[in-house]
């Protein structure tokens, strides 16, 4: 594999100091070495803002942007668990993402 990431990857791998639980998540198919790490950890801000939106005024708040919000939720909370490899951090920020713009 080409590539700077699975250089890096290795060479993290090889320290010996690295507890071994740590080795095995830093080397998941769906570890921090992915975009399947990263993608549903910057997804967290949706979720903040929307909890950040619960004092603002009802009429200055989207119903369609929070129904977006909240479709995508739980749609993707089910789809998370399907594609492979199966991200649990995708599908906890899902249902959270979708808990917060249903309140």
């Amino acid at each position: 594999m080409f590539g700077i990431v699975p250089v890096l990857q290795r060479s993290v791998l090889s320290l010996g100091f690295i507890p071994q639980s740590l080795k095995s998540f830093l080397a998941h198919p769906a570890g921090p070495f992915t975009i399947f790490f990263w993608a549903p950890t910057f997804k967290w801000m949706i979720t903040i803002s929307n909890i950040g939106d619960i004092e603002k005024p009802a009429h200055l708040i989207s119903t369609n942007q929070q129904m977006a919000i909240f479709m995508t939720g739980i749609i993707w909370s089910k789809y998370s668990l399907s594609v492979v490899p199966v991200n649990y951090n995708l599908m906890i920020v899902n249902i959270f993402m979708g808990l917060s713009a249903g309140y």
